[in-house]
């Protein structure tokens, strides 16, 4: 059974103060949740958040 998880973006400014300073002057990252909604990574990109979920045996698919 593939185990589905969420490719959205998000903008930096909705996240954490102290994360912000970590996006390295972009104005969107991508986010990875699982089915539940957890969210468990935020890349720099699309094709990043796809390739580590692929990595780690996971199916992802886009969120608007």
């Amino acid at each position: 059974m593939e185990r589905l998880v969420y490719v959205r973006p998000v903008d930096v400014s909705d996240l954490p103060k102290d994360m912000q300073g970590q996006a390295e002057g972009r104005d969107q990252v991508y986010a990875v949740h699982s089915a539940n909604g957890e969210r468990l990574a935020l890349v720099r990109d699309r094709s990043l958040a796809f390739i580590l979920a692929r990595q780690n045996d996971l199916a992802p698919v886009n969120v608007h």
